[in-house]
């Protein structure tokens, strides 16, 4: 079983690294991380350097194609040798996957059209811009589309995906394997201290225009996207 994880400049790390442990424990997977300058390192968002093991080029396809997010993505979103990448591996993919905002990254791709999708929840309405179905939960599976809500959620899809590729007593066996007992020590979103929330929302409230702006253009091209503007029947 082949699995292939995007990587580019300005990715947040944590929804690719998480997902990775899960993900080089499952029997029998070969883990790639796939990026246009390997095998140069890749250097995420906060400045920690990540070593490509395969160019997009050498590629033919793979049983799990999976995008993580981060600010990059938004570089990403216009970025047509990479988007056409993204296509090619889908065709043949038995799971297309993402955590955070690597799913507006497949949205762009046209990989969303149709699916239920989340991603993380500053930018989640943005998936709506690009023809997918935005839902606020920590993981969706919709068919063979699995995707995380935001960063930390990587984890919860790994689990998740790896249930569905190998079985639940196997996922579980990694869940114990990697002691996966989260405790937060703060509320949940939904009973945090809105002020707080408020406070996030304005710190972001920049870049998440910019963010929005794009999804928008990316989105109104729809019309003339080479690909199917439904997903395939279940």
């Amino acid at each position: 079983m082949r699995i292939v994880m995007l990587a580019y400049p300005g990715m947040t790390q944590l929804d690719l690294t998480a997902p990775f442990e899960v993900f080089a424990r499952l029997p029998g997977a070969r883990v790639e991380i796939a990026a246009k300058n390997a095998p140069r390192p890749v250097e995420d968002a906060a400045g920690l350097k990540i070593v490509p093991t395969i160019a997009p080029g050498d590629l033919a396809g793979c049983d799990v194609l999976f995008v993580p997010g981060g600010p990059g993505q938004i570089d990403l979103m216009e970025d047509e040798e990479t988007l056409a990448f993204l296509r090619r591996m889908a065709e043949r993919a038995r799971f297309v996957t993402s955590v955070c905002t690597g799913s507006l990254v497949l949205a762009a791709a046209g990989l969303l059209t149709g699916y239920r999708a989340t991603c993380h929840w500053l930018s989640l309405p943005q998936l709506a811009l690009l023809g997918a179905i935005p839902v606020e939960e920590r993981v969706v599976v919709d068919r063979n589309r699995v995707t995380g809500a935001g960063v930390t959620s990587g984890l919860d899809f790994a689990l998740r995906l790896a249930a569905e590729v190998v079985g639940e007593a196997e996922a579980r066996r990694i869940g114990l394997a990697i002691e996966y007992e989260p405790a937060s020590p703060f509320p949940a979103r939904a009973q945090e201290d809105p002020r707080l929330v408020a406070e996030v929302r304005a710190r972001t409230a920049a870049f998440q225009e910019r963010r929005e702006a794009l999804a928008r253009k990316v989105g109104q091209r729809k019309a003339g996207w080479p690909f199917p503007k439904e997903p395939p029947a279940p």
